[in-house]
């Protein structure tokens, strides 16, 4: 039980981080191309890199996992919005667009996950 309390403490603070940088961007960024939700899963990518490797190859101990890496970021990050975002740029016939999305969010999430591994590394 005191996991699961972890988690939902993490994600408490995870999704409202997520919609408060969705708004500050879309304030500040005025297009079709769905920069809010790049920004939250780049940072999320980044964060979860650097728990998995804290985690698996330093100091950092399951709990903090549970809270950090499953509950904020989890929460931080998302699929389904993101998911939803290229479905409908597709179904508005912005296929570049909606192709460049999730090329970008591959190429770019997958590589900050590498760098925050990478910064974790350094430090442990």
């Amino acid at each position: 039980m005191a996991d699961l309390l972890l988690v939902l403490a993490g994600g408490l603070v995870g999704a409202p981080t997520r919609y408060a940088i969705g708004v500050a961007v879309k304030s500040r960024v005025h297009s079709v191309f769905p920069y809010g939700t790049l920004t939250a899963n780049a940072l999320a990518c980044l964060l979860l890199g650097f728990l998995v490797e804290a985690a698996t190859g330093g100091d950092l101990g399951p709990r903090p996992e549970l809270l950090l890496a499953t509950g904020f970021c989890g929460a931080l990050s998302t699929w389904s919005t993101f998911s939803y975002e290229v479905l409908t740029l597709a179904s508005a016939r912005r296929l570049a667009v909606a192709g460049g999305y999730l090329a970008v969010s591959v190429v770019i999430g997958t590589a900050l996950s590498f760098a925050g591994a990478g910064v974790a590394s350094a430090l442990w």
